[in-house]
């Protein structure tokens, strides 16, 4: 019969003991280091009448095309439109949080009808999206994504303003333009649509333009679909 010599202080049982630190290493707070489930390009465009997005519904996990109908453009309120890029479960989480501000304001508003204006414009929730991102990357764990924020402004007397289209990326920096797009589409869609983009574009002018970038980003990104959702906002119908 053998037995293994321990050389640990207090022999054998104290070597198979867990370690003093290991339950304070488990229940330690986790960071996401990098995105696991992405989608790629949104584009925006700014129009006579309007803001619209587009964006395909592909969600890659790495390189395998894993979920086909995933919806990158979401509906916050009854005059903002939201898309976005990155980690499609941070996304979730973020559509998941402006809807219940939303459903807060409707609930603390004078009157529960949509037509009193009691939601938030856009620019409100463009605002309210650039000091979360920022405030989740000064914690070191920041949501993956890069954001479009569509529909309109208010005035100052509470009447519905002119058309907005925002991006809030993932640090916390914004920026306003009439043309706006994300990941790949930034490098490629962007240069297309600013060439064609005029201030006095027709609602199927600009759909045109949006398009014709999708198909370009669908030729040239390998994490693109042929399978594409649009949306837009309007001064009469909301989104």
């Amino acid at each position: 019969m053998s037995a293994a010599l321990s050389l640990a202080a207090g022999g054998a049982a104290a070597s198979r003991a867990p370690h003093p630190n290991a339950a304070n290493a488990a229940s330690a707070s986790q960071r996401t280091t990098r995105p696991i489930v992405t989608g790629t390009s949104v584009l925006g465009i700014r129009y006579r009448d309007g803001v619209m997005l587009a964006a395909d519904t592909l969600c890659s996990y790495g390189s395998m095309a894993k979920y086909k109908d995933a919806r990158r453009l979401q509906k916050i309120n009854p005059k903002t439109l939201i898309g976005g890029g990155g980690e499609y479960s941070d996304f979730q989480a973020i559509t998941e949080l402006l809807r219940r501000n939303a459903l807060e304001d409707r609930c603390t508003a004078d009157s529960l009808y949509e037509e009193d204006g009691a939601e938030e414009c856009a620019r409100e929730v463009w605002n309210y999206l650039r000091a979360v991102m920022y405030n989740r990357r000064n914690k070191m764990n920041p949501l993956w994504n890069h954001l479009i924020v569509a529909g309109f402004s208010q005035n100052a007397d509470g009447s519905t303003g002119a058309p907005f289209l925002g991006s809030v990326d993932k640090i916390g920096t914004t920026y306003e333009d009439d043309v706006i797009s994300t990941g790949f589409g930034a490098y490629l869609a962007t240069p297309l649509l600013r060439e064609k983009w005029r201030a006095d574009l027709e609602e199927g002018e600009a759909r045109a333009l949006l398009e014709d970038a999708l198909r370009v980003l669908f030729y040239r990104d390998c994490r693109a679909l042929n399978r594409i959702q649009i949306a837009k906002v309007t001064k009469e119908d909301g989104v």
